[in-house]
């Protein structure tokens, strides 16, 4: 119904602007031949392709308007275009898609070539399919044969046979299958053909119902690697869900409970019961055909999208030469494929006893699914025309922006200009730093920002000498924020501040005591005191040296991230340097190289310190106070001290008169013979000792490291840069901006962009001639005595989404003339001036 009215209306409406039409067909000429011109000889045969026309075009009855279907050959051809304008300059635009969902063997890619009209895929029992397979099909008449092209990163798009693209699907799918693995990353196929629709489908790996148990561990692996890869792409709004059911009992939702994880009333998901041949003969009465075929809302979601399920038969067999191919042909295979859907339908009826309705009818076969999702993808394309144009001018304008800016960086390539342009960028730099060191919350904390665990990964933590990492204090404050710059840096300095500075001596052997005991030069007494304080210092210098190397790689950790912070900035306000690749890179090398001289030059005054720490026991440096080493002495207590103290306590006596610990500490002078008191008397004195230089080395480091390495950074490396840069300017200018490679760059960027903006240019021209006609067939009032058609497709919803498509064409031809544009490029001239 919708169709005739618009043809009707069609025929109409250019009656009445025929000079409007007649602009309209000249200005497409004009473009086609100006692409044409531009087209390099060897991407000719692309750009002069045929416009991307709907298969259901063919099965048109003959009263349909040709305007009709040249609305619609335009439509498809502005679409291709922005197609190609994305993927070719990145642009945001995305067309809807078909999305292919279904368990292994359920028969989606026997479904996807019969879909497509010719057989191409690996198909056969098993996970065949290990890498989706994104299909962009466009009808041509005039390929009798398929024409694939295979779209690679390496080489772009690549004519190939159809041969050579099944060998390479299967050569891919084996070698996955016997690597055990599967590839998130999709083969991209593009395929012209006389029989095909203008539809772009997804084939994805078959889901795996694993069985459970550990000897089915790696099917399981992979049925999760599966599901979350099918998932990853269901999720993306703009995809059409065609989900593969089969059975024959619909309470059984083995695909649909993926789905409506996602997509929960199956707004945008179209079910499909596939293999209905081998499902008839399962039903022995009519009443269960009537609700296989006829399913209630308390067995699937009455809000799915199309309303009903689908129902389609493939043939089995393959198409060739060999001798186990059944067909001959695709033609032959297009046969069956129309042979096995007249006798569903028969057998249907017959089961029934009765005739199938027109609705009934519509869902069954798969040339009734294939006319379904052509409707359905027009529809979405009517609905999305609103949208592109002001994304099309949006682009146009950044894209003309960028031109004038580059063609302002060729005029600036002088040397003085540079040099002056390279003093600006370092002054804002250097800002930048000391910015990040003062603090700010410019820079987003969930993209730069590391918490103390990212810290520990991508800096190292703090590990003992048992080779195990140190406990991070509990109350240590911003250990889960996303930190960075001088807040980091903070966090860092209290986390070393706060463990090294708990660290206790560790335990000390008998054997270590008896060695470092040793022999005096005038006597072959013990001096105990000597003892502790060799033990002290040794096991003093061999655990706090690493921390210095930990800590000083920490710290160069934190400001190397400085670096990509301080241009992110710099690109946010628009003070970034673009092109200048070279001259980035010296600034940076600059930067790290002046990170790790002052980080080696603080970790060497820091290893100082600690080597006159412990190269001399200062006994009013290590052991604090003379109260501290009493108060070490007392807790010295050995059985015999007890009982002394006891009998002391029995006859009033004061113990401290007597000074018993420094009569037994006399009476051990000369006495070799190591006992527990004199054991308990080292250690307690190796523990003072090992405090004392434990509490010296993290305060001197603490200062060293603010004063020589962070505080540098702020008052010496700007000095530093400034010297480099004034110094390299002198010498050869060329090494510091590659003057030719920019130039180069630049004139590449110039021309890019000269064609990005004749390609927007051409689609804006395109998308307003579509939006003027389809505004002119909405002016006019549809023919009261046109009767509705029953459709799949509510043809009332493509009517409101051609009303906002008449809403925006006037802003379309106001924004048509308004884009005039003359930038200082003379071939950009050339390109802008043709929009007046």
């Amino acid at each position: 119904m919708a169709e005739r009215w618009l043809a009707s209306q069609a025929q109409g409406s250019t009656a009445r602007y025929p000079r409007a039409s007649q602009q309209s067909q000249e200005s497409l000429l004009v473009d086609m031949t100006a692409e044409e011109k531009r087209t390099p000889p060897g991407n000719r045969r692309t750009a002069n392709r045929r416009p991307m026309i709907p298969s259901i075009m063919l099965d048109a009855s003959p009263e349909r308007s040709s305007a009709f279907r040249t609305g619609q050959e335009r439509l498809y051809e502005a679409y291709n275009d922005l197609h190609s304008l994305a993927q070719d300059f990145e642009k945001p635009f995305d067309a809807p898609a078909i999305l292919v969902v279904g368990h292994q063997t359920d028969g989606k890619s026997a479904l996807v070539e019969a879909l497509m009209g010719f057989q191409f895929n690996h198909v056969g029992g098993g996970t065949k399919t290990r890498r989706p397979i994104t299909l962009h099909m466009v009808y041509n008449s005039a390929c009798v044969q398929p024409n694939c092209y295979l779209v690679t990163e390496d080489y772009g798009e690549q004519e190939v046979t159809l041969e050579e693209l099944q060998d390479h699907i299967e050569s891919e799918n084996q070698r996955l299958e016997r690597e055990q693995q599967f590839w998130a990353k999709e083969i991209v196929v593009k395929i012209e053909y006389k029989f095909c629709p203008n539809l772009t489908i997804i084939d994805t790996p078959g889901l795996i119902a694993a069985a459970p148990g550990r000897r089915n561990s790696q099917l399981q692996n992979s049925s999760k690697a599966v599901e979350g890869m099918v998932r990853m792409k269901m999720e993306q709004k703009e995809y059409i869900l065609l989900c593969l059911e089969d059975t024959n009992d619909w309470s059984n939702a083995t695909t649909r409970r993926l789905i409506m994880q996602v997509d929960p009333h199956l707004s945008r998901t179209v079910v499909v019961s596939t293999k209905l041949d081998t499902r008839l003969p399962q039903f022995a009465r009519g009443s269960d055909v009537e609700l296989f075929l006829r399913p209630p809302g308390r067995l699937l979601e009455p809000g799915m999208l199309g309303g009903c399920p689908f129902f389609t038969s493939v043939p089995s067999g393959r198409v060739g030469n060999a001798k186990d191919a059944i067909f001959r042909s695709n033609e032959h295979f297009r046969e069956a494929l129309r042979d096995r859907e007249d006798r569903d339908v028969t057998e249907l009826e017959h089961r029934l006893d009765r005739r199938l309705e027109k609705a009934e009818r519509a869902r069954i076969g798969v040339g009734q699914l294939r006319r379904f999702l052509e409707q359905l993808l027009q529809r979405r394309y009517l609905e999305n025309v609103p949208s592109i144009v002001p994304l099309l001018e949006k682009e146009y304008r950044n894209a003309a922006a960028r031109l004038v800016a580059t063609q302002e960086e060729l005029n600036d390539l002088h040397p003085d200009k540079l040099k002056e342009k390279g003093r600006h960028f370092r002054e804002a730099f250097l800002a930048k730093l000391a910015l990040l060191l003062r603090g700010t919350v410019a820079a987003p904390p969930e993209r730069f920002g590391e918490t103390l665990a990212d810290e520990h990964i991508r800096g190292g933590a703090f590990v003992g000498p048992d080779g195990k990492t140190l406990p991070v204090f509990e109350g240590l404050p911003n250990a889960h924020m996303r930190l960075f710059g001088g807040a980091q840096y903070h966090r860092a300095m209290a986390e070393f501040r706060t463990g090294i500075g708990q660290l206790i001596c560790p335990d000390i052997s008998r054997e270590e005591i008896v060695n470092a005991c040793g022999i005096d030069d005038f006597h072959d007494g013990v001096n105990y005191t000597r003892t502790a304080c060799v033990i002290a210092v040794s096991k003093a210098r061999d655990m706090f040296e690493p921390f210095l190397h930990q800590l000083g790689y920490r710290f160069a950790h934190i400001l190397r991230r400085m670096l990509p912070i301080a241009m992110f900035l710099l690109q946010r306000d628009s003070q970034f340097l673009n092109g200048h690749d070279l001259f980035l890179k010296r600034v940076g090398a600059s930067y790290h190289a002046f990170i790790d001289e002052a980080e080696r030059t603080c970790r060497g005054k820091c290893q100082e310190d600690l080597m006159s720490t412990t190269r001399y026991v200062t006994w009013s440096l290590h052991t604090k106070s003379r109260s501290s080493l009493k108060s070490m002495l007392a807790k010295v207590t050995t059985p015999d001290r007890q009982e002394q103290r006891q009998r002391d306590i029995k006859l009033a006596r004061d113990p401290e008169e007597e000074n018993q610990v420094l009569d037994v500490l006399e009476n051990t002078l000369w006495n070799r013979q190591l006992g527990v008191m004199s054991e308990e008397i080292v250690a307690a004195l190796v523990c003072q000792i090992f405090e004392g230089i434990r509490d010296h080395v993290v305060q001197a480091v603490e200062l060293k490291f603010n004063c020589f390495f962070l505080m540098p950074v702020v008052d010496a490396f700007p000095t530093r840069l400034r010297e480099e840069l004034e110094a390299a300017y002198e010498e050869d200018i060329d090494e510091v901006f590659d003057v030719a490679a920019v130039r180069n760059a630049l004139d590449l960027r110039l021309k890019s962009l000269e064609s990005e903006l004749h390609q927007v240019e051409r689609l804006q021209r395109k998308f307003a001639t579509i939006h003027s006609t389809l505004a002119q067939q909405m002016s006019s009032k549809p023919d009261p005595e046109a009767q509705p058609d029953e459709a799949m497709i509510s043809q009332s919803q493509a009517l409101e989404g051609l009303s906002k498509v008449a809403q925006v064409a006037k802003m379309a031809d106001k924004f048509a003339k308004s884009m005039e544009f003359q930038p200082a490029s003379k071939g950009a001239h050339t390109v802008l001036s043709a929009r007046g």
